[in-house]
């Protein structure tokens, strides 16, 4: 008889907090694009898009939810983000930077059906992405244990710390349930800055 996996303990065991801060995700960036990896663009690129658009794995790659070309509103500098997990889908603006970026992968690609594509031509799995932000993360020399779903979080707390209302935050993760969006609120350290503590 085979024993029993090994149960996954809870997430606070194996690191502290579950966002990346923005000095992170810069870290992340970097990384990607000081690696001599043939597909560095590609990684910068998804990587950027992940954590700005507060993308899970499965909404940036993969057969199902994975970004497409035709999502890419040129003209209106826009793209459609179909959201997993019963979250609302929606149009997201695309900054001049990300325009350029997706402008020079499509000219590597001009056949490819997906954004993020393999070195076959096929649709990045999402186990890819989990094995390359490891990568990523080890070279950026960071020191908490990285899972892609913390580029989601690190989205919800950068636009928390800028000052965005948590309907708009809502609406730009597609949460339909505002308590997922409200704790983020709870990781806006600015709240405290006004506390006052004398000569102690």
């Amino acid at each position: 008889m085979r024993p029993p996996p090994p149960t996954r303990l809870p997430n606070k065991h194996y690191r502290s907090r579950e966002y990346l801060t923005p000095s992170e995700v810069r870290s992340l960036l970097d990384a990607a694009l000081d690696r001599k990896a043939r597909y560095s663009h590609r990684d910068y690129t998804l990587m950027l898009l992940m954590f700005r658009h507060g993308l899970r794995v499965g909404e940036a790659v993969g057969a199902k939810c994975g970004l497409r070309w035709d999502a890419l509103m040129w003209a209106e500098r826009q793209i459609f983000i179909t959201r997993e997990k019963g979250s609302d889908s929606g149009v997201h603006p695309l900054r001049d930077d990300e325009l350029e970026l997706l402008k020079e992968l499509r000219e590597m690609l001009p056949d490819s059906k997906y954004i993020f594509v393999s070195e076959r031509g096929e649709v990045m799995s999402t186990d890819a992405v989990r094995k390359l932000l490891g990568r990523l993360a080890a070279q950026a020399g960071l020191d908490i244990k990285v899972h892609c779903h913390m580029m989601r979080h690190a989205c919800g707390y950068y636009l928390v710390n800028q000052g965005y209302n948590t309907r708009e935050i809502q609406d730009f993760l597609g949460h339909r349930d505002i308590k997922h969006t409200e704790k983020y609120t709870k990781l806006n350290a600015r709240r405290f800055l006004n506390f006052d503590w004398g000569d102690l």
